[in-house]
């Protein structure tokens, strides 16, 4: 039988232990919550191209989940395609990828984009604060450089104009600095692309330019070698 001393010595050594601090790993943590962790990927914003719609990120999301990703990783925003670059639809995406990175708490997302979308993208990245928000840009077989086709829909379709060699659009994205910031850029260009013309208008200085072969507009979608390029990008 402990003596009043023997007692009173002991409470207090109880006390003292448990007010002495937690080790460091143990303390940051919450009730049930794991120690934190980085994530080791950017999740991947998908921009489609024009009069399309995310439906067309099937193949490439698919090949990206057998590669590990989950759906949580993966978001396809949907816009309308008819509208101004740079009054309204970076303004859009530029929303889209912050509640991307609310819901994720990454510091930065992979945008990839086709066609019309790399006009899109590139405003945000380059004139919208994207350059702080994106860590890879991609862009399957974009109308960097503008394309003549645009000219059979211009006349009554802001977009198409955004397209068009020479609009403002074209011209002040390549104005200065193509590939802006920290930004890591690619382009996927095909020399049968019956859309974007001349064909060279999709590399930029100072991306990793890459010629998929012949193949449509449309097919990079789904090619397979194409596909590989942009994952082994993503991954880098």
């Amino acid at each position: 039988m402990l003596t009043a001393r023997q007692g009173l010595t002991a409470l207090l050594t109880l006390c003292l232990a448990l007010l002495a601090p937690l080790p460091a790993h143990a303390a940051d943590r919450g009730p049930g919550r794991a120690p934190d962790q980085a994530s080791p990927r950017n999740p991947v914003v998908f921009a489609h191209g024009y009069n399309a719609d995310p439906g067309v990120w099937g193949s490439l999301r698919e090949d990206l989940r057998a590669d590990g990703r989950a759906d949580a990783e993966l978001f396809s925003w949907g816009y309308d395609t008819h509208q101004s670059v740079n009054e309204v639809l970076s303004g859009r995406l530029a929303a889209y990828v912050e509640e991307v990175r609310r819901q994720t708490g990454a510091a930065r997302v992979d945008v990839v984009s086709h066609s019309f979308g790399s006009l899109v993208s590139r405003w945000y990245v380059k004139f919208g604060g994207g350059s702080a928000a994106v860590g890879h840009w991609v862009s399957l077989a974009g109308p960097n450089r503008g394309t003549s086709t645009a000219w059979a829909c211009a006349l009554w379709d802001q977009a198409c104009r955004d397209m068009t060699p020479g609009s403002y659009v074209v011209r002040n994205l390549n104005a200065g600095d193509e590939t802006p910031g920290a930004v890591r850029y690619a382009t996927f260009w095909s020399n049968c692309d019956e859309v974007v013309n001349p064909d060279d208008s999709v590399p930029l200085t100072g991306a990793a330019n890459t010629a998929v072969g012949c193949l449509k507009h449309d097919d990079l979608l789904g090619d397979d070698a194409a596909s590989a390029g942009v994952r082994a990008f993503l991954a880098s």
